[in-house]
């Protein structure tokens, strides 16, 4: 047999137990129809093996591998009510992703000048809501033998200081105390799931376009954050995407709970 077909023979078969040999996932993802959410939603979509359920304000199209959920997750009561749908049927997968992506900048404005429906609305979206599906999560995870991870998508800015940011900053600080008790949790249980507060850098998103229309006198670094964007110094959803599925694919690389994507 000539070579050439030898080789193509290999290819098909490697292919083909390839795939067969290849997990199946299933990834949730929140905040899925726009910015970081999106991109991420687009990455594993590429990957067949892939199962998807997305979850955001505005409906996104449904197919054969994305099971979609239009949700305002400040509204705690529904998020709850659709907790057994998002999931259903867990036992069929290898690996379990929860990626607790959607977040709120909120208004950006110095403290005395915010108002009490402002902080919740954003704490419920930062912190309540990934509680929530954190919460529902373990409990319906915790027994199953597949590989468990769930991923928080925190920032910098949870532990550092910017005037302006104030329910944003303590916000994301919640998240990244929150990501580690349940991380000491799992390790004291020994249900063998894996947690992560990963601050992805700055990317290029709607939460972005808010910083830069923020008002000066109440945000001392706007013009640090207008130069990200006209130095190009934002990162794509894209790259960002591709970074968090590489900690999703080699987590025994990283075995500390707190990570950022700009260190790997």
């Amino acid at each position: 047999m000539a070579w050439s077909k030898i080789k193509t023979y290999h290819s098909i078969f490697s292919k083909f137990f390839g795939r067969l040999a290849m997990k199946k996932t299933l990834i949730i993802i929140t905040g899925a129809s726009k910015g970081l959410g999106k991109g991420l939603l687009s990455h594993f979509c590429a990957e067949p093996n892939h199962e998807l359920v997305a979850i955001a304000r505005s409906q996104i199209k449904a197919s054969e591998q994305v099971r979609s959920l239009q949700l305002d997750l400040s509204d705690s009561e529904k998020l709850e009510q659709a907790i057994p749908e998002i999931f259903a049927d867990l036992a069929q997968y290898d690996r379990i992703v929860l990626i607790n992506n959607a977040g709120w900048i909120g208004p950006v404005k110095k403290v005395g000048k915010l108002s009490v429906s402002d902080w919740q609305k954003l704490f419920a979206i930062n912190v309540t809501a990934c509680m929530q599906l954190m919460n529902a999560f373990v409990e319906y995870c915790e027994a199953l033998s597949s590989e468990r991870i769930v991923i928080n998508i925190s920032s910098g800015a949870g532990k550092k200081p910017l005037d302006g940011w104030a329910a944003y900053c303590s916000s994301k600080a919640a998240l990244d105390m929150l990501t580690q008790v349940a991380a000491q949790e799992a390790e004291l249980t020994g249900s063998g799931i894996r947690f992560f507060a990963l601050a992805p850098g700055i990317v290029d998103t709607d939460m972005q376009s808010d910083i830069r229309s923020a008002s000066a006198d109440q945000f001392s670094s706007l013009d640090r954050f207008l130069s990200y964007k006209s130095e190009g110094k934002l990162s794509s959803p894209a790259e960002v995407a591709e970074k968090i599925a590489y900690l999703i694919n080699h987590t025994h690389q990283f075995p500390s709970v707190l990570q950022d994507v700009r260190q790997f």
